[in-house]
């Protein structure tokens, strides 16, 4: 009976921290019963910020400040080079050197990799500005060292392992130019994705009975694979693979359980979901919580895969699985659903025993770095098109909307702060044209997500009444054009007192000090 595929990806924190852990017992547990392919993302620390693939940006901006930042640019190539090489030792204890045939073949490679970076780099530091594609190519070298690394790790453990290195998979499937690929782009739209997956089958199968191992970097992109997908595109190779070999199962290894009612960095009594919508993994995403890359939710959704959030400190736990063939609401806007139990039934999705209460929302999250912008228009601007100016004006500055609220002559957009103030002068002049502008900054938008919520009778009104008991103010409030959330914008300050009171008032979680208190009434009733 052949056995059936199975996708996992690995992030480059658990990589770093664990990769013993996960060559030595995780991959092994797993390969005893599936066909394994093993995506790597580029290794990384404690901090996202002092990761290789932020290291390797950073090379790239000193690269292109000329001769001036030689030194320093050089010296970071070096710490990516001696971290890896950290690692790589840090598997193999000196008396086992000699018993891997490939050490002294994995460790030069290493090595050679980072050399050529750096000539590479010195010679665009003469030019002093990098191509979109000549980024593509300095990023892609973190992943390539996570896989030669992870691959030499499960081989001197005595499993078959072959890294299989996708920095040229776009020119092999659409050719070297770069006016065809971006041809490619627009021709095929999404399908893009699907073409390449296809190659990547190709390579995945060319292993044989070795697992594996491929590098989260596919590219290199016409456009920069960063700017195309941007930092989660390891998260859409791993879903692009488990599409190519119809695997059962797509596994995304992490450092926490899964997901949460809330951040439980910010709500201690935040509880872990078993599972989610697709549609609900989607949104959690884009308003805050790192949980999955949309476009690898959009392949998943097509293919019926399953995805599951695991946690690499707890390998046997369930983690949260993520249901692709969740059907969207076919309710219509302005239709709600109304459904009568009869007393002391507990119905599917409920919380509530001895009386019915509707489905409650899944979690509530909060996205920070937001600017509210307000625009009166002027008399003599038309109201269509002040919306038209206004979104121009916004993409000019490169600038994404989260929310928009208008009316006749008023329109309020949250918009992700550009972290630049420049920016934001910039912007407020251009629209100043149109009307009175004013730009509110220190915003966070906080979003209630739940599946098929909008077709429920009181979610507003709680959230609503459990902000106003808070004393949250609310700047702006977005629903309908989602059917499974609701947005609001508040003051930074307020967004922790907004998450509390929404988690405790409109998701029905507990507090733990109310949780508490009440075992503590169930163990005195009990001695009564």
């Amino acid at each position: 009976m052949d056995r059936p595929w199975l996708v996992q990806k690995y992030g480059g924190t658990s990589l770093g921290k664990l990769m013993n852990t996960i060559c030595g017992s995780i991959i092994p547990d797993y390969a005893e019963n599936h066909r394994l392919v093993v995506i790597c993302s580029a290794l990384s620390g404690t901090l996202k910020a002092k990761g290789t693939t932020s290291l390797l940006l950073e090379c790239i901006a000193l690269s292109e400040l000329g001769a001036d930042a030689q030194e320093p640019m050089v010296e970071l190539v070096h710490l990516i080079r001696d971290s890896h090489i950290a690692v790589f030792d840090s598997i193999f204890e000196t008396e086992n050197r000699s018993i891997f045939e490939n050490y002294g073949a994995t460790k030069a490679r290493i090595v050679k990799e980072c050399e050529d970076l750096k000539k590479f780099l010195l010679a665009a530091q003469i030019v002093g500005d990098l191509s979109p594609r000549s980024k593509d190519r300095v990023i892609s070298l973190g992943e390539k060292l996570a896989c030669l690394i992870t691959a030499a790790c499960l081989t001197s453990k005595g499993i078959p392992a072959r890294p299989v290195i996708l920095d040229d998979v776009v020119s092999t499937v659409f050719g070297t130019s770069t006016d065809e690929q971006i041809a490619a782009v627009d021709k095929l739209g999404p399908k893009f994705y699907h073409v390449i997956a296809e190659e990547i089958g190709t390579r995945i199968r060319d292993c044989g009975l070795a697992i594996p191992i491929v590098t989260g970097f596919f590219g290199i992109m016409p456009s920069s694979l960063i700017q195309t997908v941007g930092r989660g595109y390891s998260d859409l190779c791993a879903a692009m693979s488990a599409v190519a070999v119809g695997a059962k199962e797509l596994q995304i290894w992490k450092e926490v359980d899964g997901i949460f009612t809330a951040d439980p960095r910010k709500i201690p009594s935040a509880q872990l979901l078993a599972s989610v919508t697709a549609d609900e993994a989607t949104e959690l995403t884009y308003y805050g919580s790192e949980v999955i890359h949309p476009l690898t939710m959009d392949q998943i959704r097509e293919a019926n895969i399953f995805l599951r959030l695991k946690n690499v400190f707890k390998p046997h736990n369930e983690g949260t699985l993520i249901d692709p063939k969740s059907a969207p609401s076919t309710l219509e806007i302005g239709q709600v659903t109304k459904v009568i139990a009869p007393p002391g039934v507990l119905l599917k999705n409920d919380f509530s025993v001895g009386r019915f209460e509707r489905r409650k929302p899944t979690a509530v999250t909060v996205k920070d770095d937001i600017l509210l912008v307000n625009v009166v228009c002027n008399r003599n601007t038309k109201s269509g098109g002040l919306l038209i100016q206004v979104f121009e004006r916004l993409e000019r500055n490169n600038i994404p909307v989260d929310l928009i609220a208008t009316s006749e002559r008023h329109v309020s957009l949250a918009v992700h702060s550009p972290g630049n103030s420049c920016a934001v002068l910039r912007l407020k002049e251009e629209l100043d044209r149109f009307g009175q502008v004013t730009i509110a900054e220190n915003m966070s938008i906080v979003t209630i997500v739940g599946h098929k919520m909008r077709s429920q009778i009181g979610v507003a009104n709680e959230t609503l009444s459990a902000l106003a008991a808070a004393n949250v103010n609310i700047h702006l409030i977005s629903q309908g054009a989602s059917e499974i959330s609701i947005s609001l914008v508040v003051n930074a300050y307020d967004a922790i007192a907004a998450l509390n009171a929404i988690h405790r008032e409109v998701l029905k979680i507990p507090t733990i000090e109310e949780s508490r208190f009440r075992r503590h009434l169930r163990s005195v009733a009990l001695l009564d």
